[in-house]
């Protein structure tokens, strides 16, 4: 019987850029500058209420090359296609490289979860993963980049000066797991290296 020699479903780097408040500007500003033909795939979970619908796909896919839309159940992920978590549902990686959508419920926890979709993400991706925690409040992430760190994978945070709001990088930087510490300007730059060296 043969061993895989790789054990993880994604055989290519995923970046899970993850926000809350002041969100939309730092998603802009982290993927517009990258290029259509970045061979990695990009997931996004912003909290958003689940009372109206949302149009945060359709904005980020105007200021960015590369194809953004809302995610869907069972969607395969793709090389230079960004996804988007849509309200109301929590977004997860799969065992079978696939995402999957389950309902978020009530509060707590914040919603989606970035928590849920990293700690997914880095039994799927290992070392492949790369967490990206830009400007929110709260601590949302924080468990989820503990997964990513065990389980082999890299850890980017947003700078205090950067932030509109500092909680989420802040409690993603006090668990003493992110690797840099970045300007929001030098974002999209560093997501690029990561991604050429672990393809």
């Amino acid at each position: 019987m043969s061993v895989r020699s790789d054990p993880y479903a994604l055989t290519f780097p995923v970046v899970a850029l993850v926000a809350s408040a002041g969100g939309l500007a730092a998603l802009s500003a982290a993927l517009g500058p990258l290029p259509a033909d970045l061979p990695a795939a990009l997931l996004v979970v912003q909290h958003q209420s689940p009372e109206h619908p949302s149009y945060l796909a359709r904005i980020l896919d105007e200021r960015t090359a590369l194809e953004v839309r809302a995610a869907h159940d069972r969607d395969e992920l793709r090389r230079g296609t960004v996804l988007v978590a849509p309200p109301a549902r929590h977004l997860l990686v799969t065992s079978e490289a696939r995402l999957g959508l389950i309902d978020s419920g009530a509060l707590p926890p914040a919603r989606p979860s970035a928590d849920l979709l990293l700690a997914t993400l880095a039994v799927t991706c290992g070392p492949r993963a790369l967490a990206v925690v830009l400007t929110g409040r709260g601590t949302d992430a924080q468990a989820g980049i503990r997964a990513i760190s065990h389980c082999g994978g890299t850890v980017f945070a947003q700078d205090e000066a950067s932030s509109a709001h500092f909680g989420m990088p802040a409690a993603a930087i006090d668990t003493s797991l992110v690797h840099r510490v970045l300007p929001l300007a030098d974002i999209a730059e560093a997501v690029v290296a990561h991604v050429l060296t672990h393809r």
